[in-house]
């Protein structure tokens, strides 16, 4: 029998045992690095199903849900403004009225407009009978009797206290018919509007913010006494819904702390500008100083 020496035999052994150790920390390792892979891709699944509310909902309600939302979208898409939109103030007088009339007639229509003609005071009493005629007219706007603004502080030397009276048209038109308004737009008894071109600018806006549309004088002069950044009631102006509303609410107040100004328009401007809104200049509506 052949005899192994000892430390072969040692050697033997260790080396056998080294193997079986590497072999050991091979397993293990491809065992850990299959665990963490594993590990991983549930969490990867889990957070991409699971986490996301907007793919969750999706995959419990695939294809109707979808449906459903373009549906409610499309029928709830505003229509596009139309003249049954907007409402008219028209700043008249007694004295004027009833020679200016006839430019309303020129521009106004009947079916399709919303409006009212405010006067300072009624017609004299042997036109009674010709006012309430004007009233249910098919040619012209309804008449409105303005209220007593005689509680106001006028200053201006130069001015007339009227305008105090004619700058409460956008709050008293407001209040006289508010339903489905999109607009008001103010303008005086010689103001001649295009309703069609009128209802394709104000397209452009959006009727829900705060916008305060009308353009400057075409007079030098004008522009340098009062402002450029003011919209000239000559030309017409318009004011959004949400703004109205909002002047509607303060409008008596803020002419309270303007008994300086001169006319209707800058106490409008004064009251816009309390409220941070700016004038949207569209050329549109002119202005023209004879």
């Amino acid at each position: 029998m052949k005899i192994i020496p000892q430390d072969h035999v040692i050697t033997f052994i260790w080396a056998e045992t080294e193997s079986a150790r590497n072999n050991f920390r091979r397993v293990l390792l491809r065992i850990m690095i299959t665990f963490i892979f594993f590990f991983c891709l549930v969490y990867f699944f889990y957070s991409l199903f699971c986490l996301n509310p907007s793919l969750n909902s999706t995959q419990q309600k695939p294809l109707h849900i979808r449906f459903n939302q373009e549906k409610y979208t499309i029928q709830k898409t505003p229509e596009k403004t139309q003249l049954q939109h907007i409402v008219f103030g028209i700043g008249s007088s007694r004295a004027t009225w009833k020679y200016r009339k006839e430019y309303v007639k020129l521009w106004w229509k009947p079916d399709k407009m919303r409006g009212f003609v405010w006067l300072d005071k009624p017609m004299e009493s042997k036109n009674q009978s010709n006012m309430s005629n004007h009233n249910v007219t098919i040619s012209l706007p309804r008449i409105k009797i303005s209220s007593d603004v005689s509680r106001f502080r006028y200053t201006n030397k130069k001015g007339d206290r009227s305008g105090i009276r004619i700058s409460r048209v956008l709050s008293e038109t407001l209040r006289a018919d508010s339903e489905n308004v999109r607009w008001l737009v103010m303008g005086d008894d010689d103001t001649f509007f295009v309703p069609e071109n009128l209802v394709r600018v104000l397209r452009k806006y959006d009727d829900n913010q705060f916008y305060y549309i009308g353009s400057v004088s075409e007079t030098h002069w004008q522009n340098h006494e009062f402002s450029y950044n003011m919209a000239y009631g000559g030309g017409g102006f318009a004011v959004s819904y949400p703004l109205a509303k909002a002047i509607e609410k303060m409008q008596d107040k803020c002419l309270h702390k303007y008994p300086n100004l001169y006319g209707s328009d800058d106490r409008i401007q004064a009251c816009m500008a309390e409220l941070g809104v700016p004038l949207t200049k569209e050329i549109g509506f002119h202005q023209v100083f004879f």
